[in-house]
């Protein structure tokens, strides 16, 4: 009964908005993971156990720290960093890389303990934050039209029955965009739900080995991109959407977890940054003080991922590719739309968070290090220069 009391049941919205955020995360960016993971050798049993570590680190991570704080703290795996390891995991072995894993995880630990890493988030202009949201966030809503050109009867019908729902039943819209998409898919023939294989996770340790090519190769590319390419993006959208979430905290716990898991695979989790914005919007729920419900569900289903660690490449398979856009560019329009109000509101600092904005949108990368830091950076020295 006092459980009841301290957390009210949640409402449909917030469970709808959870789910989806765990949806489009994992469905588009997990075939990076499996490629990272065969790129170092990987056989299926470390594979599953890679799932089941990085699913159990995000699910207790987010779900705690939600609890804790009442804010969406959203969890993901680093998708730049399962990119990195793609790239450039051919040639070390397994122990050298989880050793790599624990080094990259430890740094993180250190920063949030220190502090360092809030203090600097916290000098960032708010219409600087604001634009390179919106930097980020705006391939998505190109992609939801942009994927009209495989699937314009699928993603026509799930805009226009998100349009309807927005002017109707505006807490379910996204919900009513997800049925009408599924059932979409399911009547068409391009949902393989038959091809499910379900299979249970099992765990691998691998004891960490340490060599040059692994520290210097891995261990701080994955660190630095993991920082700029997701926790900054990551503190960026719960700063937009209100959030005064004491950062170093969120990064110390998720920095011990991956300490603890890296032997079993968990190569890196952070701060979500895409798919946060899917738990934090009007859409999940009217007042932001309930919207913590959201990332709680998101993280209830990493959960389930990492139980059914083995059965996540058949179940990406069964869902097509355009559902997973638009679904994407749907849930986050409201977002969209709001970072760039926020970030031209002020007449004094609309050319420097326009600079940031493009220079974010623009994908423009330089010593692997992702367009959002580069966003910041020329919008911060903007700023600096326009400034009166």
């Amino acid at each position: 009964m006092q459980l009841r009391q301290r957390i009210p049941a949640a409402p449909v919205s917030t469970l709808v908005a959870g789910s989806i955020t765990t949806l489009v995360g994992v469905v588009s960016s997990a075939a990076i993971v499996f490629e990272a993971a065969r790129a170092l050798g990987a056989t299926p049993a470390e594979i599953s156990s890679w799932i089941l570590a990085l699913g159990i680190g995000i699910g207790v991570t987010s779900i705690a720290l939600s609890l804790r704080t009442r804010a969406p703290i959203v969890l993901a795996w680093s998708t730049p960093g399962a990119a990195l390891l793609a790239a450039s995991g051919h040639g070390l072995s397994m122990p050298e890389a989880v050793g790599a894993f624990l080094l990259a995880a430890a740094l993180s630990l250190l920063v949030g303990v220190t502090g360092l890493f809030e203090r600097a988030v916290n000098l960032i202009p708010p219409a600087i934050a604001a634009a390179l949201l919106g930097g980020v966030l705006l391939r998505f809503g190109i992609d939801l039209f942009t994927t009209m050109r495989e699937q314009f009867a699928l993603v026509a019908a799930m805009l226009v029955g998100y349009l309807l729902g927005k002017r109707f039943l505006p807490p379910y819209a996204v919900l009513i965009a997800l049925v009408i998409g599924v059932a979409g898919t399911a009547f068409g023939g391009s949902l393989r739900a038959g091809d499910i294989d379900l299979a249970l996770a099992t765990p691998v340790w691998t004891w960490p080995d340490f060599s040059v090519h692994s520290v210097v190769g891995i261990a701080i590319p994955l660190f630095v991109i993991t920082m700029t390419s997701q926790n900054l993006p990551g503190v960026v959208t719960l700063r937009t959407h209100g959030y005064t979430t004491p950062i170093s905290p969120v990064l110390s716990w998720t920095g011990a977890v991956n300490v603890l898991l890296a032997p079993l695979g968990c190569f890196g989790i952070n701060l979500a940054a895409i798919t946060a914005a899917l738990a934090m919007g009007e859409e999940v729920h009217s007042d932001p003080g309930q919207r913590y419900k959201a990332a709680i569900t998101s993280g209830a289903l990493y959960l389930v991922i990492a139980v059914f660690g083995a059965t996540l490449a058949s179940l990406i398979a069964a869902f097509p590719g355009a559902l997973i856009a638009a679904l994407a560019g749907i849930g986050l329009l409201d977002t969209i739309g709001g970072s760039m109000a926020k970030a031209t509101a002020d007449t004094g600092s609309r050319t420097a968070a326009l600079i940031a904005f493009l220079v974010t949108a623009s994908g423009v990368t330089a010593f692997g290090i992702a367009s959002v830091f580069w966003g910041l950076i020329a919008g911060i020295g903007a700023h600096l220069i326009t400034r009166k």
